[in-house]
């Protein structure tokens, strides 16, 4: 029941967001083709490159460098749009910026997987099909019926929008919650190393996005909150065929890890270039 709700809320949140874009926000970044090309370097070759390094170089447990290896790889994030916009980031270039990352999944995610397939225990299976599926279900299909929603009927998507994001919002932050106190001893049992190095990840990540994200403030804050948060759903879906016991506690896990870094990150960059007024 928790996880259905869980599901629900985020379907609602992502087609409550999809109500305050159009295509042609989705398009920005396509006509920008040097941001385009660092936000993808960014997102997805640092980031795996950073794991693949930390997996040659450090003495953790093997199913924590697969984690890293695994995580690295899922990049786009659905709930992604949402956390960004409340750092006042650019709508056109969040929305563009998360759809597009999620399209290349499709390939990228196998392929990487493939590639890197040394650094696994396992034999990853999963299918550019099994990934397009679920980023459709995921995220492409609540985020377009929202916009197709706002096409036919925009001044009621004005009227509703703000307040299913609201419900949905807390909705979603309750399951959460509940879902990792219960696995907070499982979090707890992966031990020092493998939380520093999930940290770590997520800090060298930041970095990256930071450094590769232009000079607008803006577009630099969010490419860099953008590498740091993966797509845990794909992330699954591969554990999910690896049939590991402690998956959930892994991801689990990095979510806490990557909280601790990037909380301090993004108070520092609300400091620095506070949001509108309005946008906070």
């Amino acid at each position: 029941m928790l996880v259905l709700t869980l599901k629900a809320s985020i379907a609602v949140l992502l087609f409550a967001t999809g109500m305050s874009v159009t295509v042609k926000d989705v398009a920005w970044l396509w006509r920008r083709p040097v941001l385009l090309g660092k936000s993808v370097l960014a997102m997805y070759v640092v980031a795996p490159a950073v794991a693949v390094l930390m997996a040659r170089t450090l003495d953790l447990p093997k199913p924590t460098e697969v984690a890293l290896v695994v995580l690295a790889v899922c990049a786009g994030a659905p709930l992604l749009p949402r956390k960004l916009l409340k750092l006042g980031g650019d709508v056109s270039y969040v929305f563009s910026l998360v759809v597009t990352t999620s399209l290349l999944a499709i390939l990228t995610v196998p392929a990487a997987l493939h590639l890197l397939e040394e650094y696994l225990s396992f034999d990853p299976t999963v299918t550019p099909g099994a990934v397009a599926l679920a980023i459709l279900k995921t995220f492409l299909l609540p985020l377009g019926v929202g916009m197709l929603a706002r096409a036919v009927a925009p001044a009621l998507a004005d009227k509703v929008d703000d307040v299913l994001l609201k419900v949905a919002s807390l909705v979603l932050a309750v399951c959460a919650l509940v879902l990792l106190v219960a696995a907070w001893r499982h979090v707890l049992e992966l031990g020092w190393p493998s939380f520093l190095a999930f940290a770590g990840f997520a800090a060298a990540a930041i970095l990256g996005g930071h450094l590769l994200g232009g000079p607008d403030p803006e577009d630099r804050t969010s490419l860099a909150v953008a590498c740091a948060t993966r797509h845990i759903g794909l992330a699954l879906l591969v554990a999910a065929s690896a049939k590991s016991p402690n998956a959930l506690s892994l991801v689990a896990g990095y979510l806490v890890a990557s909280a601790v870094v990037s909380i301090p990150y993004i108070r520092w960059r609300m400091t620095v270039h506070p949001p509108a007024e309005g946008e906070a």
